[in-house]
This record gives C-alpha cells, sequence and structure tokens, in this order.
C-alpha cells in the first residue's frame, strides 16, 4: 500500500476536497474492530474517504468483514504503534513510523483532510506538534472539548488536558482558539468566553486566573474576544457561555467531572424507570424522550476533541471509542478541515501581536 512522503508547501484542503480523513487502525481500547467499523460507517454516512493506518495483516482481514463497495477506504501499512502506557513525547521521537505520526505526516502532506486517533492522547499532541508544528503565534496548542449544555446548546472547554501548568498569555491564546474553532465548525460569530474561576468578580481565583482575566479583558476588544468576564464550574453547561477557558489541569478534571456525572445521571434514571411494574410501563412511554436524552449526554455523539493552535486539522477520540465515536470523529475532522480552522485561529492570532513562544517540551498529562 501507499507509504507517506514530504511534500513541502503541499495546500490545506479546500472546502469541497475530496482528500480522505487519516484514521489511526490501533488507537483505543477496541482497535481494530471498532475503528475500521466506524470507518466504515464514516464513509457511508458521510461519503468521506478514510486511510486506516497501522498493520495491514492485521486490518485488512477487519475491513474484509465489511461491505466496502463504492467506499474510499485504503490502507497505509505500518508495523510501529504506540501502546497506551508509553511515554508519549519518547515514543514518537523513537518510533518514527508509528501510526499516529503517520496520520499527521498525510495530512502535513497534503493527503489527508486531518488526522484521527483514539490512542495515547499524549503521543496525538506531541505528533501534532513535531509534525504539524504549531501555528505561529501560539506558546501551547490546547485540547478543547465540546459539551452538552442547556437550550440544546453546546459549550467548548479549553484546554482539557493538553497543558497542566499554564501562564497567563496561554490562557488568553486559548481564548482566541476557542472564538476561531466555534466561529468555523458551528458558525457562532460571536460566542460568549468565560475564564473558570471560584467566582464572578475579577478579583477572584489565583494568582494565574487574575492575571489571564486582565490579559483577555484588555486584548478582548481588538482580537474580537466576546468575554463575559468570570464564570463558575456551575455555568459550564448552564448555556449562557459558549467557551470557558481554565489550564488543563482544572479542565481534565471538568471533563472527567462532566463524564462521570453524565454516567451516573443516565444509570439513576435508568433503574428509578425499571424499578417496577408501574415506572416500567412509564420507562416504555418515556423511552423516546430518555434516549434523546441519551444522545446529548453520550460523549460518543461529540467525536473527538481538537488539538487547537498546530498548522492541521488533528482529532483526539476517547480511548474507549467505539464506532459510532470514531465515525463522529471523522465527521469532526472533515468539518474543521472544511471549515479551514487552522487558518481561522492564524487569523485570529496575527491581532494579538507578537507571541512569546519557546520551545519548551511537549508537557501533557492527558491520557
Amino acid at each position: 500500500m501507499a507509504e507517506t512522503q514530504a511534500a513541502n508547501g503541499a495546500q490545506p484542503a479546500g472546502p469541497r476536497s475530496t482528500l480522505p480523513v487519516a484514521l489511526d487502525a490501533m488507537g483505543g481500547d477496541y482497535a481494530p474492530a471498532e475503528v475500521v467499523l466506524g470507518a466504515v460507517q464514516a464513509a457511508t454516512e458521510y461519503g468521506v474517504g478514510v486511510t486506516l493506518v497501522g498493520p495491514e495483516p492485521i486490518i485488512a482481514p477487519e475491513l474484509a468483514k465489511h461491505d466496502t463497495s463504492g467506499l474510499h477506504i485504503d490502507i497505509v501499512h505500518t508495523d510501529e504503534v504506540i501502546g497506551m502506557d508509553e511515554h508519549p513525547a519518547e515514543a514518537v521521537r523513537t518510533k518514527r513510523r508509528n501510526s499516529i505520526t503517520l496520520c499527521h505526516e498525510l495530512t502535513r502532506d497534503g493527503k489527508a483532510l486531518g488526522a484521527v486517533s483514539a490512542g495515547n492522547s499524549g503521543a496525538v499532541l506531541a505528533a501534532a506538534i513535531f509534525t504539524l508544528r504549531r501555528i505561529k503565534g501560539v506558546d501551547r496548542p490546547a485540547f478543547g472539548g465540546v459539551f452538552p449544555a442547556a437550550n440544546g446548546k453546546r459549550v467548548m472547554v479549553i484546554d482539557i488536558g493538553a497543558n497542566t501548568d499554564c501562564k497567563p498569555p496561554y490562557l488568553l491564546q486559548f481564548a482566541l482558539m476557542g472564538t476561531a474553532y466555534m466561529r468555523a465548525v458551528f458558525g457562532d460569530e460571536s460566542p460568549k468566553v468565560g475564564l473558570l474561576a471560584n467566582g464572578e468578580e475579577e478579583t477572584k481565583g489565583d494568582q494565574l486566573t487574575q492575571e489571564a482575566h486582565r490579559l483577555i479583558k484588555a486584548a478582548a476588544p481588538t482580537a474580537g474576544i466576546n468575554f463575559i468576564g468570570n464564570v463558575e464550574g456551575k455555568d459550564i453547561n448552564g448555556g449562557e457561555v459558549d467557551i470557558v477557558v481554565c489550564d488543563g489541569f482544572v479542565g481534565n478534571v471538568v471533563l472527567k467531572t462532566l463524564e462521570g456525572m453524565s454516567k451516573m445521571l443516565l444509570d439513576t434514571i435508568r433503574q428509578e424507570l425499571t424499578a417496577g411494574p408501574i415506572t416500567s410501563v412509564g420507562a416504555l412511554l418515556a423511552k423516546p424522550a430518555f434516549d434523546r436524552v441519551r444522545k446529548k449526554l453520550d460523549y460518543q455523539e461529540y467525536g473527538g476533541v481538537p488539538v487547537l493552535g498546530v498548522n492541521g486539522v488533528s482529532i483526539i477520540a476517547h480511548g474507549r471509542s467505539k464506532a459510532r465515536a470514531i465515525k463522529n470523529a471523522i465527521r469532526v475532522a472533515r468539518q474543521a478541515a472544511e471549515a479551514q480552522l487552522p487558518q481561522a485561529i492564524a487569523d485570529g492570532l496575527t491581532r494579538l501581536g507578537p507571541s512569546a513562544a519557546d520551545e519548551a517540551p511537549v508537557t501533557s498529562e492527558a491520557r
């Protein structure tokens, strides 16, 4: 099968590109079976091409289980795979032909719309930075997770684990990158940005939060950020804020809390509805509504989160992703590519002036 080759100066895909999405076939707890199934579902439902990256002797038999006639699915072979327990940056450096890096090389070389992996998230971040490189003006790329909010709205929390130690300018850049994402992908021209703190007053929060508040407030008019000030944890899903900015340590705690709370609520409702004969009858009547609620709270519907701040599209899916989540992660990658997200972020960052970006090593704690 095809090998990746460097292609300097490759142009990003346009809105109507027929390029495939590069998918790490070995990433996640249910690879390769569920990953391959998700690729087939995405190709069938969305009409998008998919390049499966990984050991062909393992992937090909899984692909052969499905009817792929008329679908654009191919395989790029490599024997190297990064495990979930490996050190991200070290593994990316030593395993030069690992499936995660090859997905990003295909993206860099103009052979794929974007890279998708449910594997080691730290390795995805490292591969995105080393291969795609950072957008000029970005100190630290970040993970932006989209979650359901009240009244049918959605909210992005950024950062949710890429940077556990942050400086105030990073949070300003997170606010701008989140704004660019919501505009480009969801068409929200003026998303409301809030800074996560332990109170709404400007004086609340630690030193990082207070200084970040000052920077974002000062830069907001020039940078086109609709900054509404500090928000609290209760506001994340309240529907009054579209983007919540925080450091990666806090954001990752928020992510895991929301996942656990959603599961607990769904399990509790299911148990109560089936607790007795009367409630079981009611459960049958309520099933359509329950299914709609479950769909809104299910992380698999949101597919994956983007690595914001790199010169290309890189999507991280949940490590427990099954076919539906993989299918939706491919959809997210295509949406970001067709919206020309990296260019939208670059355009926004030019309004912030010179960056203090440095070349510090990747220090993600995300898994």
